[in-house]
C-alpha cells in the first residue's frame, strides 16, 4: 500500500496536481512510518551468525557475544530504511525515501498556497540535510510570508526519526570502530562528522557537497519542477558526472571538433565529436560490414533484432580478427576497426574521466537495415528507449542499477560512419522516455558520448531506408568487466605483426 501511494504521489506531482499529490504522499509517508516500526519491531530475536570474517574479528566472551548480539540488532535496525523503500520484485530501494516524501510535500504544498505546512516539510527535511541551501532560501521566503516570529517546527515523529536513527548509527559506527565488522549505512545523509575518520572512507563514498557548485544551467530545464531538496540531491549526485559539463579534459588528438556539449544538448555528461574519421577510413570500415555482414548481433550467433522492420548485423572485434585469418576481410580492415574503437576510447577516457583508465567492456560493428517493404505505417523505434547500466521504469521515474542490466558500464559511444540513409538518429529523453531533450544526426566520423547511466536515457528513430552503420562502445573503469573477446582479438593482432617480421627462414623453421 505505500509503494502504491507513493506512486500515485510521485504520478499526480509530476501532473502538476498538487492537491491529489498532497494526499497520497501523506498517506505514504504515514505508512512509511508505521512499516518502520513494524520492521524494526521483527529484528528483535535470537543471534543469527553473520559473516565468518566478521564473527572471527569478534572477540570471544560473554559481554563480547551480548554488544554482537545488540549490534546485529541495531544494524537490522538501520536496514529497515532499505526495505520499506523497495519495490516489491526489485532489488534496488529508491534513495531517501523519507527524505523525497517531505521534499515533494514541501513544494507541493507551497503550490496549493498552505505555506504553514510547507514550512513544516521545509524544517522536517531540515533535519536531514541542515545545510542544504535551496531548502534554507525556501526557509527564508516562508518567515518573509508568514512574519519573522513564527516558529516553524519539524515534524515529531520525523524528529523522533532522526534523533533515534542518529544514536544507532553512533553506537553501530563506535562498535565497527573498536570491536571490528562492517556497516553499510543505508541513508545519504548521515552526518560526516558521526563516521569515525579511519571509517570514512571504507564504510561511506566521500559526499560531493563540499564541492557543490552552481550547476543547474547544465540539467535539463525541467530540473525547476522539482522539489528544491530533490534538486540539491540531484545536483550532489551528478556532480562528478557533471564535471564534462564545465570542466573537460584535454582532447588528444589533433583536428577533432566538440560539435555540441551537455548544455548544448540540454542534459549531463554528453557530447558530439566530429571528424574522428576520414571519409576513407569510414568507406574501409563500411566495406569491412559488407563482407562480413550476418544476421545477428555477430557475438555467439544470437540472433536479437529490436524490431522487424530492420535487419540487424553485427560484427565484434575477435569475430572480425577470425574472418582476417581465413582470408574473408582484409587485415588493414580489420586493424582499422581496432585503432578507430580504441581512438574514441581515448577521446572518451580524456574527455570525461582525465586520469581515470576507461577499459573497453564490448565493442560492436553494428548495421540496421530498413527492409522496404515493411515500412509502411510503421510506428517503432529501431532501437527503444533504454539506460546502458541501469533498468529504466518511466512510470516510477527509476532506473533500476541492477541484474540483467550491464551495472558496471561507466561510458557508451557511438561511431558513425555514414548518412546515406533515412532515419537512424539518436535521441535523448527525460527519464519518462517520451520526452526528447536532443538529437545526433549521424556522419562519417562523428562521434557521440555519453554516461551510461539514468541521466542519459535514449533511443535511435527508425531507419526507414537504406542502412545505417556505426561502431557502438561500452566502456568500463572496472578492469574485472573488461571486454576479453578484445584481448584475445589484440592477442591475435600481436601474433600476426610478430609473424610478418620474421624473415621467412626463420618463420619456415618455426613451422617445421
Amino acid at each position: 500500500p505505500l509503494q502504491e501511494a507513493y506512486e500515485a504521489g510521485v504520478q499526480h506531482y509530476n501532473a502538476d496536481e498538487y492537491l491529489q499529490a498532497v494526499a497520497r504522499l501523506e498517506e505514504s509517508l504515514t505508512e512509511a512510518l508505521a512499516a518502520l516500526e513494524e520492521c524494526r519491531a521483527l529484528c528483535e530475536g535470537p543471534w543469527e551468525d553473520e559473516d565468518e570474517e566478521e564473527e572471527e574479528e569478534m572477540q570471544p566472551g560473554l559481554y563480547e557475544a551480548i554488544a554482537a548480539h545488540y549490534i546485529q540488532v541495531l544494524k537490522c535496525r538501520q536496514q529497515c530504511v532499505l526495505e520499506i523503500a523497495t519495490k516489491p520484485g526489485r532489488i534496488s530501494a529508491t534513495e531517501d525515501f523519507i527524505p523525497s516524501h517531505l521534499d515533494l510535500l514541501q513544494f507541493a504544498y507551497d503550490q496549493v498556497g498552505n505555506q504553514a505546512l510547507a514550512a513544516e516539510c521545509a524544517a522536517s527535511y531540515l533535519l536531514f540535510y541542515p545545510t542544504d541551501e535551496p531548502m534554507l532560501e525556501k526557509m527564508k521566503e516562508y518567515r518573509t510570508e508568514l512574519g519573522e516570529n513564527t516558529a516553524f517546527t519539524a515534524r515529531e515523529s520525523i524528529q523522533r526519526y532522526v534523533q533515534r536513527s542518529l544514536m544507532e548509527k553512533k553506537l553501530i559506527y563506535y562498535a565497527v570502530e573498536h570491536l571490528g565488522g562492517t556497516f553499510n549505512d543505508p541513508d545519504l545523509w548521515t552526518p560526516d562528522e558521526l563516521i569515525p575518520e579511519n571509517l570514512k572512507e571504507k564504510h561511506r563514498p566521500a559526499s560531493p557537497a563540499d564541492a557543490l557548485v552552481p550547476l543547474k544551467h547544465c540539467l535539463s530545464p525541467s530540473l525547476s519542477r522539482l522539489g528544491v531538496g530533490v534538486q540539491g540531491r540531484l545536483l550532489q549526485s551528478l556532480l562528478m558526472p557533471l564535471r564534462a559539463c564545465f570542466s573537460t579534459g584535454p582532447l588528444p588528438f589533433e583536428g577533432i571538433a566538440v560539435t555540441m556539449d551537455s548544455r548544448r544538448m540540454n542534459g549531463t555528461q554528453r557530447v558530439v565529436f566530429d571528424r574522428v574519421l576520414t571519409e576513407s577510413e569510414c568507406k574501409d570500415l563500411l566495406r569491412l560490414t559488407k563482407a562480413a555482414g550476418e544476421a545477428g548481433d555477430g557475438y555467439r550467433a544470437r540472433r536479437s533484432p529490436h524490431t522487424p522492420h530492420e535487419r540487424f548485423e553485427g560484427l565484434t572485434v575477435l569475430r572480425a580478427v577470425q574472418l582476417a585469418q581465413n582470408g574473408d576481410v582484409d587485415w588493414r580492415d580489420t586493424k582499422l576497426l581496432l585503432q578507430a574503437s580504441e581512438k574514441s576510447r581515448k577521446i572518451i577516457e580524456s574527455y570525461f574521466t582525465p586520469g581515470k583508465k576507461l577499459h573497453f567492456s564490448f565493442t560492436h560493428l553494428v548495421c540496421r537495415t530498413a527492409v522496404d517493404e515493411e515500412q509502411e505505417g510503421r510506428m517503432d523505434l529501431s532501437h527503444p528507449v533504454h539506460a546502458d547500466n541501469c533498468l529504466l521504469d518511466p512510470e516510477g521515474q527509476e532506473c533500476w542499477r541492477e541484474p540483467p542490466a550491464y551495472v558496471y558500464r561507466d561510458y557508451s559511444g557511438i561511431l558513425y560512419l555514414n548518412d546515406d540513409f533515412q532515419g537512424g538518429g539518436l535521441f535523448f529523453t527525460e527519464m519518462d522516455t517520451v520526452t526528447v531533450t536532443a538529437e545526433v544526426h549521424p556522419k562519417c566520423g562523428r562521434l557521440v558520448a555519453f554516461s551510461s547511466g539514468k541521466e542519459n536515457p535514449h533511443g535511435v528513430w527508425a531507419v526507414s531506408r537504406g542502412r545505417r552503420c556505426a561502431i557502438a562502445l561500452w566502456y568500463t573503469h572496472s578492469q574485472e568487466h573488461a571486454e576479453q573477446e578484445r584481448v584475445k582479438a589484440e592477442e591475435l593482432m600481436e601474433q600476426r605483426a610478430v609473424e610478418q617480421d620474421r624473415p621467412d627462414g626463420e618463420e619456415r623453421q618455426g613451422h617445421d
